[in-house]
């Protein structure tokens, strides 16, 4: 068993799940949004970027670039929150950008997983 991969793929599926945790829910009910979650989504997200660099394969620098999508994704829907939180009150059209903000982070995500276990399957074989 390789204890790094051990460790990237367990911050992969955790950054993955913290920012679906923080994405599912009614989009125009803030209380069902969690800044602690999307705080904690995008610090696990940055720690799976940063257990990515370094990886000189060819899916390595995809799955590098999937991740910087999924950090940019999620400092964004923070720096939007942040603003909104200390300039104006939440609005749903303020909530609807965050969340979908969050949504392209998820979908980088996932990509990054799927790749991620491609290439686990495929050197197995």
């Amino acid at each position: 068993m390789n204890l790094q991969k051990v460790i990237s793929g367990f911050f992969f599926i955790l950054a993955m799940t913290l920012n679906f945790g923080f994405f599912y829910g009614d989009m125009g009910n803030p209380e069902m949004h969690s800044t602690y979650e999307l705080f904690a989504a995008l610090i696990i997200s940055l720690i799976a970027t940063a257990l990515k660099i370094g990886d000189k394969t060819q899916i390595g620098s995809v799955l590098l670039a999937s991740s910087l999508v999924a950090d940019i994704q999620l400092i964004s829907a923070v720096v939007v929150w942040t603003v909104v939180e200390y300039t104006s009150t939440m609005t749903n059209s303020h909530m609807a950008t965050i969340i979908s903000l969050s949504g392209g982070a998820f979908l980088a995500n996932i990509t990054s997983v799927i790749l991620y276990i491609g290439e686990t399957l495929k050197s197995k074989r």
